[in-house]
C-alpha cells in the first residue's frame, strides 16, 4: 500500500516536518526510512553540488556520493535503482529557497539510470550515477512559480561574480551539457548554466561582442550591462555551452532575437571560439 504523506502538490514544509512525516534522517539528498518504507529524493538547488535539471517532465536526479566516482549499488542509489520491484515509494522534494522544502509528489524511475561527468565537492571530476524520474502525477505538480526559479538563478550568480575567472572556466566546462535542461513553469522555462552566463560576460570584458561598442550603460552594481545570447537559440536545438554562448548589448541581442542574420551568427560563432582558447 503507497504512503500517503497527506501533502499538497506544492506544499512547503521545513525538515523537521519532513523528518517527522516519513520517519526519516533530517540530512542528506536521499533519506530511506523503514517505518514507513519510503525514500525521500531532495533535489537542493540552493547548494549547487549536484548539477540536477529537468527535460519536460523528467527530473535527471544525481545520485549519492559527494567525492569520487559514484557506485549504483551504494547505499540508496540502489534503493532508488531497485525502487520499481523493492517496494519502496519514493517522494521528490525540491529547494529553491534554503531550508523550504516543496512538495513535488510521488516519483518512479522511469528509465534505465545512466552515468555523466560531474565534480565532485572537492572539485575533482568523477562518473555519478543519474536516475531519470517522472512524477507519478505531473499535472500540477511542475507549476513552481517563475519568481522561485528565477531568485534561485540569481542567488547562484552572485556567488558566482565572486569567482575568478579561471575558476568560472572550469566549472562552466564541467558543468554544460549539449541538452538544456526544461522545466513547466507558468511557461516552459529553459534552465540556462550560471557559470557560462559569467563566464561569456568575463570574456566580453564589458564590450559587446558584436558591435564592438561599449556596453550602453552599468547595472546597479556599477558593472557594464551586457546580455549573453545563445547564438544557436536553445528552443531551436542549441547546446547551453561556452562555444553557443556571447555577451551582447540590449541592442544587438534584440537584433539577433528579431533578425537573426546569418552573416552575424558567424561571426559571433568565431567569437565564441575565441572565448575558449
Amino acid at each position: 500500500m503507497t504512503f500517503n504523506p497527506k501533502l499538497k502538490i506544492g506544499q512547503v514544509i521545513n525538515n523537521d516536518d519532513l523528518r517527522e512525516i516519513f520517519k526519516c534522517g533530517n540530512m542528506g539528498g536521499m533519506r530511506k526510512s523503514n517505518t514507513t518504507n519510503t525514500l525521500v529524493i531532495v533535489s537542493d538547488h540552493t547548494k549547487g553540488l549536484y548539477e540536477d535539471r529537468w527535460e519536460g517532465d523528467v527530473l535527471h536526479y544525481t545520485g549519492m556520493g559527494k567525492n569520487g566516482d559514484q557506485g549504483i549499488s551504494f547505499a540508496q542509489n540502489r534503493t532508488l535503482y531497485e525502487s520499481n520491484s523493492n517496494g519502496v515509494d519514493v517522494f521528490l522534494f525540491e529547494v529553491i529557497t534554503k531550508r523550504q522544502y516543496i512538495y513535488m509528489g510521488q516519483v518512479f524511475l522511469c528509465d534505465e539510470p545512466y552515468q555523466e561527468e560531474q565534480p565532485g565537492e572537492d572539485g575533482a571530476i568523477r562518473n555519478v550515477w543519474i536516475f531519470p524520474v517522472r512524477l507519478v502525477d505531473n499535472q500540477e505538480v511542475s507549476m513552481i512559480a517563475d519568481d522561485l526559479v528565477k531568485q534561485n538563478f540569481n542567488e547562484k550568480q552572485k556567488k558566482i561574480r565572486r569567482m575568478s575567472i579561471g575558476e568560472i572556466e572550469n566549472k562552466a566546462k564541467a558543468t554544460e551539457k549539449k541538452n538544456t535542461g526544461t522545466r513547466i513553469t507558468a511557461t516552459t522555462t529553459y534552465e540556462r548554466n550560471p557559470y557560462i552566463i559569467e563566464y561569456a560576460k568575463r570574456k566580453a570584458n564589458g564590450i559587446c561582442q558584436l558591435c564592438n561598442q561599449p556596453a550602453p550603460y552599468k547595472n546597479k552594481e556599477g558593472e557594464p550591462y551586457l546580455e549573453t545570447h545563445h547564438i544557436v537559440w536553445l528552443s531551436k536545438g542549441g547546446s547551453d555551452t561556452i562555444n553557443n554562448t556571447v555577451a551582447l548589448c540590449p541592442n544587438c541581442h534584440r537584433k539577433m532575437h528579431i533578425l537573426d542574420f546569418e552573416k552575424d551568427r558567424t561571426e559571433l560563432i568565431e567569437v565564441a571560439k575565441k572565448n575558449i582558447k
